[in-house]
């Protein structure tokens, strides 16, 4: 059964129910977002923002569903959630069922360049480019196509965020803030030789359309 949550450290804890994915594979850059990070995204767009309830939500990269599900959890009417991994649909359909949130999130297998319709909001935590070289821009290029604003995390660095303005415009958006957020991933993969590993980040709220205020 679904309770309300409101606080950010309450969301925190109920997302960390979450499991991470099982069998993660290094060249789809699957790291599970932490469950802090995932509250303060959800919390920000949420109450900040106003950009979730009420909302229709597109998780595009679920893996296994923390942020569509904490979309959810918050109050979004509807969540859609796609990875290309069946094994993270799997887990976060079964998730959504232990919250209470089956009946307003869907979950799909497929490559995001399949996905159509549109959405108010669409919140992700797409691969970084790091093992597939561009692969974070096509996850820019489809959020702006399908969602109204975009709340999209990237690699920080005065270099990345030069491109990623620059490249959100060619796309018909407009990069309406910037928070800067430290990612703690766990150790994840054989060559990873900390127990956790800081990635600084940036969190990128979108809207589309150049001159949208």
């Amino acid at each position: 059964m679904q309770r309300k949550i409101s606080k950010k450290r309450d969301l925190e804890i109920a997302l960390s129910r979450i499991k991470p994915h099982p069998e993660p594979k290094v060249w789809l850059e699957q790291y599970t977002i932490p469950p802090d990070s995932a509250a303060h995204i959800l919390h920000l767009a949420t109450f900040t923002f106003n950009d979730v309830i009420g909302k229709v939500v597109f998780d595009l990269g679920c893996g296994t569903g923390r942020l569509g599900i904490g979309a959810a959890i918050l109050g979004a009417k509807e969540v859609v959630g796609v990875d290309i991994d069946l094994m993270s649909v799997k887990e976060a359909n079964r998730s959504a069922k232990a919250f209470g949130v089956h009946d307003r999130t869907s979950w799909v297998t497929a490559d995001i360049d399949s996905i159509h319709g549109s959405c108010d909001t669409v919140i992700q935590n797409p691969p970084f480019g790091v093992q597939r070289r561009t692969i974070d821009r096509g996850f820019i290029q489809k959020a702006l196509e399908v969602g109204k604003v975009v709340y999209s995390l990237h690699k920080s660095g005065a270099g990345n965020r030069e491109f990623i303005n620059r490249f959100v415009r060619k796309c018909g958006g407009n990069v309406k803030g910037i928070f800067q957020m430290t990612l703690r991933i766990p150790l994840t993969f054989k060559f990873h030789s900390k127990r956790t590993h800081p990635v600084k980040v940036d969190l990128y709220r979108i809207v589309k359309g150049k001159n949208v205020e």
